[in-house]
């Protein structure tokens, strides 16, 4: 599983690096959110859903691939 961030959509609300501190940080230059770029672990997947479900835009995403 990864998780994804639409910076369309992103509007820096900073919810998502609140929920997840380790899969979430944001950018110097605009504020919005940037996730990891990695596969997530299972102990990972529960946060990464919780950012997910944080934004108000619904610009984060968790998918398989």
């Amino acid at each position: 599983m990864h998780i994804r961030v639409d910076l369309n959509r992103c509007e820096g609300h900073t919810l998502c690096a609140m929920a997840a501190p380790t899969l979430m940080r944001l950018r110097d230059e605009d504020g919005r959110a940037e996730a990891v770029d990695r596969e997530l672990d299972e102990a990972e997947i529960l946060l990464a859903e919780r950012a997910a479900s944080s934004c108000p835009e619904q610009a984060i995403s968790v998918t398989r691939y």
